[in-house]
């Protein structure tokens, strides 16, 4: 077949594939489905474990079976995001309710990652077989999978809503969703409410529904701003973690603070980031009440425990804690989810209504489907009534036919060439039988035709009346919430701000030093000032300072990294001191610091950047003006460094000094004032393997000392930048 070739444009090509990959992400990946509030893989894991009947009175199956065999017939996007849903679906602390029972070590609420799949085990919770799987032949659409060789259901039969109960995060491509977890209880008094009182607001709906239940517990500390979160569908949750005090029972006991819950947010590595916090506002002297943090969590649950000096300020710690630490966080809400096929920002009430759409259209296909099982047992049955009228005239037939298929020609069509009747007078009776093909196929089955009757009557009385159906729903999540619900776990409360006013810091004078080999620490000024002939000896870099500035280390690598002053240790004259490398972001082992100064020497300043291959420009120091510790100080073309930096007072010449001992010397105002993020302008030609070494303000070293030979920098001609510059004879 000869290759075909099409012509299109670039642009409009690159635009409609990331749109479709993009909402393939959306609507197949990452976002979950408003009915049964279940992301895809979450639906194909929940599935499969139905199909190999894992149910919850089944021994476990092991995690990799369960994995691949998701993979190989419904989801083929690689083993391990299967084996993280199988995971986070099991983990009590992460989901509203499990839906799976893990067996084995499916990590823990500090961050333990799980055991790999081939040590686990797993099979469905109860709740998720009751709730999430029952009825799937009866009601829901089932798809082709992505190589049509299976069928996979387009959404589960969920019989609560999921999307509030067990919540969602994902983020896809443009747009994430982030929706906090319910009590099962209580959003199914407020459904059964809603379904009575379909026009209440949401003020009447936070009466059976008032906010979130997070499973690890904790409070929610602005009650005031659910209203508008249910109304909408996004905003802020404020969480913190429980404190409770244990006064010591003897004199020589601590008085506690035990920490028994914590904010969902703080799941996993959050946890050894709160102690390290807790350590460091310690070390910091802003905690200076709590003398001992230990962790004392198990199984039993959480308890983070700090011993308190005798008459500590409680009310204080507890602020500082929470203003300091990741036990007050924001959880931000987001309740995006695919309904109709589109992603769509749902409030509380648009949750509700998606689902009990859903639910009108399942009970809907159930009970037409058991209507039509039993229109059919009741034309079988209405043929064995019949039956039993003339059983002496079927006993004939049967005992008169020599097989099967002659018995049923006479019952459906009265043809009884075939039957040898023993005793005459039931052949024209026999002539008048016709029965069905299924009445006559299932003649001996005898069954009850009155409970038949009620039946049909039941089911058609539900598909013809929405009251009927509401009914059987209500009674349904009735019956759901009597077995599964569980109490509220997080209180709701609109708390009081934490207030911690910090001490003000004593301005100190101090002198940064540093030695050749990175080591620094701090002197006090009157250290410095009785020994400075030595300090100047020893250490390569001396910057006086104030303790609320900043050090800034330049490097050739166009970085430039920033350390507090206060972070940096004290040290006696005769101290080592730490390496520069522990207090900051720096490398010593890949990069050398061409600059080094403090923040408060730069205020209002201009910097002159050059480079090996002879990139110049001015930057203000205002540029360098940010709070992250390292930032680009320049843009570097690949393979250069940067080579010198100094800060520009009133000089009007510099001098360029290369490697090939060649000298340039034009006017700073030639160099253009750019930003941090430019690459600057070229300020001198160099031949190949030259670099530019040095630059000299006229103005300050008129004449040098170089290669032994002194060099009168003020006799050089003035040329312009850009030039070759002159050898220097030597």
């Amino acid at each position: 077949m000869a290759e075909k070739i099409l012509t299109t444009e670039f642009s409009e090509e690159m635009q409609r594939s990331y749109l479709n990959y993009s909402m393939s992400v959306i609507t197949a990946r990452a976002i979950p489905d408003a009915r049964d509030g279940l992301k895809p893989v979450q639906r194909r894991v929940l599935y499969d474990m139905s199909e190999l009947k894992l149910g919850h009175d089944k021994p476990h199956r092991k995690s990799a079976r369960i994995v691949g065999d998701t993979m190989g017939k419904y989801h083929p996007h690689g083993d391990s995001s299967i084996y993280d849903t199988l995971v986070v679906m099991s983990q009590a602390f992460k989901k509203g309710m499990a839906l799976v029972d893990g067996h084995g070590n499916f990590g823990s609420i500090e961050g333990d990652g799980a055991a790999a799949m081939r040590y686990t085990e797993a099979r469905l919770q109860k709740f998720a077989e009751e709730v999430y799987l029952k009825d799937l032949d009866k009601t829901v659409n089932f798809v082709p999978n992505y190589d049509e060789s299976e069928k996979e259901p387009e959404v589960l039969p969920v019989r609560v809503p999921n999307l509030l109960i067990n919540g969602s995060e994902g983020i896809a491509v443009g747009m994430s969703t982030s929706i906090p977890p319910h009590n099962l209880g209580e959003v199914v008094e407020l459904v059964q409410a809603y379904i009575d009182q379909p026009q209440m607001d949401v003020a009447q709906m936070m009466e059976y529904l008032p906010g979130p239940d997070f499973p690890t517990g904790g409070i929610i500390a602005n009650k005031k701003d659910l209203k508008e979160i249910y109304e909408t569908g996004v905003g802020k949750i404020k969480l913190r973690g429980k404190i409770e005090v244990e006064l010591g029972r003897r004199k020589a006991d601590r008085d506690k603070l035990v920490i028994s819950e914590i904010p969902y947010t703080m799941i996993g590595a959050g946890i050894n980031k709160f102690l390290m916090d807790v350590a460091d506002l310690v070390e910091s002297k802003k905690l200076t009440d709590v003398v001992d943090i230990s962790n004392q969590s198990s199984k039993e649950g959480i308890r983070i425990v700090l011993e308190l000096k005798k008459d500590a300020d409680i009310d204080k710690i507890k602020n500082i804690l929470y203003k300091k630490t990741k036990l007050e966080d924001t959880f931000g809400v987001n309740m995006l989810a695919i309904a109709h096929g589109r992603p769509e920002t749902l409030n509380l009430k648009g949750i509700l209504d998606h689902y009990l759409e859903f639910q009108y259209e399942n009970t809907t296909r159930k009970y037409q489907a058991l209507l039509d099982k039993e229109l059919e047992r009741k034309e079988i049955r209405e043929g064995l009534i019949q039956a039993c009228n003339v059983i002496d005239l079927i006993i004939a037939i049967l005992r008169g036919s020599k097989n099967l298929k002659d018995a049923k020609a006479c019952l459906m069509y009265g043809d009884i060439s075939r039957i040898q009747f023993k005793h005459p007078g039931f052949e024209e009776d026999a002539k008048q039988l016709h029965f069905t093909e299924k009445q006559a196929a299932a003649i001996l089955e005898m069954r009850l035709y009155k409970e038949c009757l009620k039946k049909i009557a039941r089911y058609e009385k539900i598909l013809k009346s929405r009251d009927a159906m509401n009914q059987v729903i209500q009674e349904d999540l009735k019956q759901i919430k009597e077995e599964f619900a569980v109490s509220r776990r997080t209180v709701i409360e609109d708390g009081k701000e934490a207030v911690y006013e910090e001490a003000p810091m004593e301005v100190q004078e101090v002198v940064f030093v540093m030695d050749r080999f990175g080591y620094c620490k701090l002197l006090d000024r009157q250290t410095y000032e009785r020994n400075q002939e030595t300090v100047d000896q020893e250490y390569k870099h001396r910057i006086p300072c104030l303790n609320t500035d900043k050090i800034c280390i330049f490097t050739n690598t166009g970085s430039l990294h920033q350390v507090k002053v206060m972070e940096i240790p004290f040290g006696k004259l005769r101290d080592k001191g730490t390496p520069i490398d522990n207090v900051s972001k720096y490398d010593g082992s890949r990069e050398e610091i061409v600059f080094l100064t403090c923040f408060g020497r730069l205020t209002g300043q201009m910097l002159l950047f050059a480079t090996r291959m002879g990139m110049m420009k001015q930057v203000p120091a205002e540029e360098f003006i940010t709070n992250n510790r390292t930032v680009v100080a320049t843009k570097l073309q690949e393979g250069d460094q940067v080579a010198v930096i100094r800060v520009v007072g009133t000089e009007t010449d510099l001098v360029l000094q290369t490697t090939g001992d060649v000298f340039l010397r034009f006017s700073m105002e030639e160099i253009p004032e750019m930003k941090k993020a430019s690459r600057g302008v070229r300020g001198i030609r160099m031949s190949e393997g030259e670099a530019l070494e040095e630059i000299y303000f006229v103005s300050q070293n008129p004449v040098i000392t170089y290669k032994k030979k002194e060099v009168h920098l003020n006799r050089l001609k003035i040329a312009k930048r850009d030039g070759k510059g002159s050898k220097v004879r030597l």
